[in-house]
């Protein structure tokens, strides 16, 4: 009994011995594969990391956009002046599409300052049935394949418009800064009008008022374009063609409130002295309305608002609201543009209402739609007065632009009205450079000012950041 037990308790241990070898060894051999995946893993991570594109960290300029203008052997003649407004030789790479040839002498020296000149892909191997329209849509649409074809280096943004579409660039390169162009991305804005947007598309960048495609994006739609135009004939114009081709890429309109198609007619008044607090980007159909200065041609009005653009052009048509408490006066300022100066205490939010100065593109004065909430104007000369820009003055960071009263043969003030309304001749306004402020583009804020009457006739307006918890109102 005592061997057997000796014997049993032997084989138990030699058991015992061998299952626990057993279980290292395979303990040993999971870890191993373990930590085989593990450095696989970390290698394969390592790689996706650094072949992942991550935006790049310099800042967009003016170098990095291409424009792209349609126009027409017609019309190029006439509006190569507003061209000459934005369009910077050796600063701004810029090209024009025409459908033939220019018969003057373009490379004479007076045109040394234009774009180049490009010719419209021929087009008649694409259909087009549209009844209203015209087969030229077709050469515009092509524009970005011919642009993109040209491989020209380090570009970020290709930009399209019209040859009477007024670009402000600086703001441009500004608004473009926020997005990362190494992205697929697809900014403009749609129609100032309900009918359009209906009939076209409340998503469609319209091509008057400028849009702008990422490099990337660009690329790709290129390659695409030609399908996309044997399938969509019937479409009217250009835009409607990108809009549709991007869409089927998946890429819808990313909106940027500062590009303006202008479908209007009439006064552009109301609509540049109440614009939105983003930058003014582009503005549009400018031979179809009226001068934007009174008594002066419509290029002449340009050249002098680009006076003040040109100084500081983040604040260009900006608004500023502010009270004169003293003299029951409140006044809204649209900055190198125009000043409007009211009677008694009207609230910020119909100070930035916009005046309907203009009528609807359909004409329809019984229903005229727009994408923005209008007012009518209902006070006499007695009660608000209005001053247009003057002369712009500037020292470093500082800016000073002067406005001058305008007066409408017929409309002056005969009652015992407001004084200071009734008087008041000359408008100053003290400000900074707006685009010293960073935070103004991308989360931006209307800013405050200060009044001082210095003489019976002028008054003296100061533009400074509102402070972290003031409000812009006429009571305390």
């Amino acid at each position: 009994m005592s061997a057997f037990k000796n014997t049993f308790c032997f084989k138990d241990i030699s058991l015992i011995l061998i299952f626990i070898s057993i279980f290292f060894i395979t303990l040993n051999y999971h870890s191993y594969i373990l930590h085989q995946l593990t450095s696989f893993s970390s290698a394969f991570a390592t790689v996706a990391t650094t072949t992942k594109i991550s935006p790049t960290t310099t800042t967009t300029t003016v170098n990095h956009l291409v424009f792209s203008i349609a126009s027409s052997s017609k019309t190029f003649s006439k509006r190569k002046e507003f061209i000459r407004l934005w369009h910077k030789p050796n600063f701004t790479n810029t090209y024009v599409f025409l459908d033939h040839p220019l018969s003057e002498n373009y490379k004479s020296p007076k045109n040394t300052d234009l774009p180049s000149i490009l010719i419209y892909e021929n087009m008649s191997r694409f259909p087009y049935t549209h009844r209203a329209g015209a087969r030229y849509a077709l050469g515009l649409t092509y524009m970005i394949k011919q642009v993109i074809a040209r491989n020209d280096s380090n570009v970020r943004w290709y930009i399209f418009g019209d040859d009477d579409t007024i670009f402000f660039v600086d703001n441009l390169v500004k608004m473009l800064g926020k997005y990362d162009h190494n992205e697929w991305y697809y900014i403009g804005s749609n129609s100032e009008s309900y009918v359009q947007n209906n009939y076209f598309s409340f998503d469609m960048a319209f091509g008057g008022g400028g849009y702008a495609i990422s490099q990337p994006l660009a690329m790709v739609l290129a390659r695409v374009l030609d399908s996309c135009l044997m399938r969509y004939p019937s479409l009217y114009g250009s835009d409607a063609r990108i809009f549709s081709c991007l869409a089927e890429l998946g890429v819808s309109l990313t909106h940027e409130p500062g590009f303006h198609q202008d479908d209007l007619w009439g006064n552009l008044f109301g609509l540049l002295s109440s614009h939105p607090l983003s930058p003014l980007l582009s503005l549009h159909h400018i031979e179809d309305v009226q001068s934007i200065f009174p008594n002066m041609t419509k290029i002449r009005a340009l050249q002098h608002l680009f006076k003040a653009a040109n100084v500081d052009p983040a604040r260009i048509s900006q608004q500023t609201i502010c009270y004169d408490r003293e003299n029951s006066l409140s006044i809204a300022v649209a900055w190198g543009y125009a000043i409007q100066v009211y009677e008694g205490n009207i609230k910020v939010p119909e100070l930035i209402t916009v005046l309907r100065s203009f009528d609807s593109w359909d004409k329809d004065k019984r229903r005229p739609y727009f994408m923005f909430k209008t007012k009518v104007e209902s006070r006499g000369p007695c009660k608000k007065m209005v001053a247009f820009l003057d002369s712009v003055d500037s020292n470093g960071d500082k800016v000073w632009t002067n406005y001058t009263r305008h007066r409408v043969v017929g409309k002056t003030c005969t009652k015992d009205g407001n004084k200071v309304i009734k008087n008041l001749e000359d408008i100053r306004v003290h400000s900074s450079k707006l685009d010293t402020y960073t935070r103004q583009v991308r989360a931006p804020r209307r800013q405050c000012c200060d009044i001082s009457l210095s003489a019976q006739k002028s008054m003296d307006i100061h533009i400074r950041p509102c402070g972290i918890d003031e409000l812009i109102t006429m009571s305390p």
